[in-house]
């Protein structure tokens, strides 16, 4: 039984053994990765990056750090905020209902909801305007405004 066991033990040495010769020591990702700074793996700076980026999003660089910026603005009572196409706005005090010169609303891309013209826009979602000519104004049965975040292009009207 004993002479067994010494074979059983030996055979599996000699397969470990076979393999570990086979296998290098290093990983098949560590042989294959190319050289930092190579043609293969080039290095890039933050600049570059930083305009490709602008080139992708179609601004110039210093015009999308401009358009990415939020800015806060009070919206009086009796007033609407129109935002721009591909503008967004997230409402941060007071009631607001969405507003639309069609039928058509606003997307809510916190809820993934459509928020149909002259109902309640959520405090705190943030609304997405795929086209202009739409907006939020204060609930006409409050007396105060809104402050909201405008992400784009707005008028106050």
């Amino acid at each position: 039984m004993f002479k067994r066991f010494l074979g059983v033990a030996a055979a599996l040495l000699l397969i470990s053994a076979a393999t570990l010769i086979y296998r290098p020591w290093h990983s098949d990702a560590e042989t294959n990765s190319a050289t930092p700074g190579s043609t293969d793996d080039p290095i890039v700076t933050k600049s570059y990056v930083d305009q490709k980026l602008a080139e992708i999003q179609g601004g110039t660089g210093a015009g999308s750090a401009a358009a990415s910026k939020l800015e806060v603005v009070t919206v009086p009572a009796g007033k609407k905020i129109i935002v721009q196409d591909g503008g967004e706005l997230i409402v941060r005090s007071g009631k607001a209902v969405a507003y639309s010169t069609d039928a058509n609303g606003l997307s809510d891309m916190t809820d993934g909801l459509d928020i149909a013209p002259g109902k309640p826009v959520a405090a705190n979602h943030l609304i997405l305007f795929p086209r202009g000519g739409r907006g939020v104004q204060p609930d006409p049965n409050q007396k105060n405004g809104l402050i909201v975040l405008v992400r784009g292009s707005y008028q106050l009207q």
